[in-house]
């Protein structure tokens, strides 16, 4: 039985991993082009393509800088619905990255927030975006929140 839940999460996750390489194709995007940003480099120096704990470890440090509703917990609970901490999460309805920011949207935004040109798929770009909306506004764009 426990062998048999593995082999359905190993399929799962391949094909997670089949659909947001396709939608990252189709899309045309850079999944984690890093260009200029407001943002100081030094700031939140944790690389979230380290995995899902430097993910945390990064929206932990946004959130000491823009304070949001809820605190980290609330940021990093909203983040593992949204997308299980993965920064190449696609949604065929045109949602992306960690906080399944809205294709739509994303250029201003990322413009508004100081990652001009960064793409929705640089988990950095989308936790300090996301975290900077919610300072701003509220948790209100997020369903799951």
């Amino acid at each position: 039985m426990e062998h048999l839940t593995q082999t359905r999460r190993r399929i799962i996750a391949a094909a997670l991993t089949l659909s947001t390489l396709t939608a990252v194709a189709m899309d045309g995007s850079q999944p984690a082009v890093a260009r200029e940003s407001r943002i100081r480099r030094s700031f939140c120096r944790h690389d979230w393509r380290d995995g899902k704990r430097q993910v945390k470890r990064l929206i932990r440090c946004s959130v000491r800088r823009w304070h949001v509703p809820g605190g980290a917990r609330k940021a990093i609970t909203v983040a593992r619905k949204e997308s299980g901490f993965r920064p190449r999460a696609y949604n065929p309805a045109g949602y992306k990255g960690i906080y399944q920011q809205s294709s739509r949207y994303w250029p201003r935004r990322a413009r508004t927030y100081g990652f001009p040109d960064w793409s929705a798929f640089n988990g950095r770009a989308n936790i300090m975006v996301s975290i900077q909306m919610v300072h701003r506004g509220g948790w209100g764009p997020w369903s799951t929140a």
